[in-house]
């Protein structure tokens, strides 16, 4: 009888670890799933305000029908907001009409690369992509970023 109750409390504590490791898991999963949703919401209204930009007259402080003027995050949000805690942001302007968003994640993967998201913005609508991708690091300038050609 002793020994059936010791192997039933190794086979429960067994049980318990895969358990426990499982769920840990999946908490991280779930948190860099997360994260990288905050990073699009967050392209989402970076791009909102860029067509605003877009659309206020210049004699306003608008691009006047373009999208000059606007050459880091700083131009749209608080500089803080391109550094959060969430991820850091880049605008890259590809033309008077044009300008690609691209938001990194703070949350690095299971294979230690980070999240990349790019955002093309026009005047009439915001594209996820035309990149989502991964980085092996955080760029800290638009130099650095390396945007995949389709």
């Amino acid at each position: 009888m002793g020994q059936q109750q010791l192997l039933l409390l190794i086979l429960g504590a067994i049980i318990i670890g895969i358990a426990v490791v499982v769920g840990i898991t999946i908490f991280q999963d779930n948190a860099i799933s997360s994260n990288k949703d905050a990073v699009i919401n967050d392209l989402i209204q970076l791009s909102a305000k860029a067509q605003e930009h877009y659309r206020r007259t210049s004699s306003t402080g608008g691009g006047g029908y373009t999208y000059s003027g606007i050459d880091s995050v700083g131009s749209l949000v608080s500089n803080e907001f391109s550094n959060n805690d969430k991820g850091r942001y880049f605008i890259i302007p590809i033309s008077a009409n044009q300008i690609l968003l691209a938001g990194y994640s703070k949350y690095q993967n299971a294979d230690g690369t980070y999240p990349a998201i790019g955002m093309l913005v026009t005047p009439t609508e915001s594209i996820i992509g035309p990149w989502i991708n991964t980085a092996t690091a955080i760029p800290t300038s638009n130099a650095e970023i390396d945007i995949p050609t389709p």
